[in-house]
Order: C-alpha cells, then structure tokens, then sequence
C-alpha cells in the first residue's frame, strides 16, 4: 500500500516538474499558452468586428460614422448574406415568440415596427454613402427617401403579413418628416407589400426638436392610452426601444451603418 503511494506521489512530482518545464519554456519563447489556437487573423477584420458587436449591443453610443478601415467590413456584412441571414434568425424568435400569443376578441392587442432598416432598407442609399462611413447627410436621405424606391426587407415583411394575419393590429412609427416624406413612404410602404396596418405615424411639427427617445414614447403611450396591448415592438435602433411605453418584449435587427441619438 505505502509502494503504490509513494509510487503515486513520483508521478504527480514527474508531471508537475514537466508543467513546469514547458511552462517556463513557452515564455521564454514567447509562446502563448496551449489553450490559444493559433488561427491566422486579418487584424482589420477582427478589429471591425469588435467595434460592431460593441455597437449592437449599445455598449458604444451616440457614434456619427463608422470607422474608416471598417468599409469594407460592413459593406461585405450588409451585402455578403449575413445581415440577411441575422435579420431572418431574429424574426424566427419573434414568430416563435407569436405563436404563444393569444389574441383577444377586443381587436385591442398590437405590435409597433419601425420603417426605415426595419421596414424598408436603406442600403443601396447607404452604398453611396459608403455604409456609414461618411457623415449622415439629411438633404441627401430626404431626397432617397423622397423617391419612394426603398425595398422591403424580406424577413420583416413576412413578419408583418403574419401579424396582420393573426389578428394584431400593427403600428408603424417613423422618424421621417410628415409634411415632407409623408405622400412617398406611404406610397413606397404599399408598393413593398405592407398593406394592412392600422396606423402610421410620422414626425409631425409637434415633435421636431424632440429627440427619438421621447418621439416614439409619447406615440407608444398614446396607443395605450386608446387601450392597446403592445405585445412586442421592433426597431434597428435602440433608440427604437428605449424609453416608456415599450411593451411587453422589444426585439432589436442589426444596423452597423448609423445611429440614430
């Protein structure tokens, strides 16, 4: 019994004395430790990365542009399939999420969407713009946005039809100017298939100077205050999300091109 223990012990001491060795040795060339895969990184991309998982999760607010060596990052993001296929991931919760919905006979439950990267995309305007990296330019969106050409995202559009189609009533609140993009988002929402909301709301002489946050609470609280349930509301901006009046669950689609304050 006392061989097998001290037998025991000397291997424990062998594979200690070894850690150590190779320990020792790995810094003394300046090795990283075992558990680092050394994958080859192209540090740009890497870099972008971080800075736009930071930004999706609201850990970086308030930024103007996106960082110039991140172009083409985003633009193959955007246009490469994977915003496609993130904007599509995030509808599949938010349908999973429907179906255990039940919807009363009042006709009084509701969803809120935003239009513009929620709706309707602004891509091929933000191509252009090379995807954020230069400054936001309002002359120039309100004459894009003015040629009603946007194209649906296909994800939420399938999203809305089935809303309307349980039975929701959905609401749509945008930050565009009424007496100026009125008549062409109406008319750029319809021709994309978003037929059957029950109302859409812009921002009117009354809320200009206001920022979105306080906009789209005071438009939520006015669709509660008529007796609506808000069971879920989906924007691209967290600023979409934020404030009073949010409803029961908010629901965020990636957007690395621009923030909105």
């Amino acid at each position: 019994m006392e061989l097998r223990t001290i037998s025991a012990m000397a291997k424990r001491v062998n594979e200690i004395i070894i850690f150590v060795f190779v320990a020792l040795f790995s810094k003394a060339i300046g090795a990283k430790p075992y558990w680092r895969t050394r994958w080859p990184i192209d540090r740009v991309s890497n870099e972008c990365l971080t800075w736009q998982l930071a930004v999706e999760a609201n850990n970086v607010r308030g930024w103007r542009i996106v960082p110039a060596h991140c172009l083409s990052h985003i633009e193959a993001y955007m246009t490469g399939g994977q915003y496609e296929q993130d904007v599509n991931y995030i509808v599949e919760q938010i349908e999973s999420y429907v179906i255990e919905l039940v919807v009363g006979e009042d006709g009084m439950d509701a969803w809120v969407l935003d239009i513009d990267d929620t709706c309707l995309s602004n891509v091929i305007y933000y191509k252009k713009k090379k995807y954020g990296c230069e400054p936001y330019d309002p002359m120039a969106f309100k004459a894009w946005a003015m040629k009603g050409e946007c194209p649906a995202i296909p994800g939420v559009l399938g999203l809305f039809s089935k809303l309307v189609d349980h039975g929701f009533k959905v609401f749509l609140i945008t930050g565009r100017d009424e007496e100026t993009l009125a008549p062409s988002t109406i008319a750029n929402l319809h021709d994309q298939g978003f037929i059957g909301y029950e109302r859409l709301f812009f921002r009117s002489p009354a809320y200009k100077g206001k920022s979105a946050v306080v906009y789209k609470s005071e438009i939520r609280k006015q669709i509660m205050e008529e007796g609506y349930r808000i069971w879920g509301n989906v924007g691209d901006q967290w600023t979409d999300l934020q404030g009073d009046c949010l409803g029961n669950r908010t629901f965020k689609l990636p957007n690395p091109m621009y923030c909105v304050p």
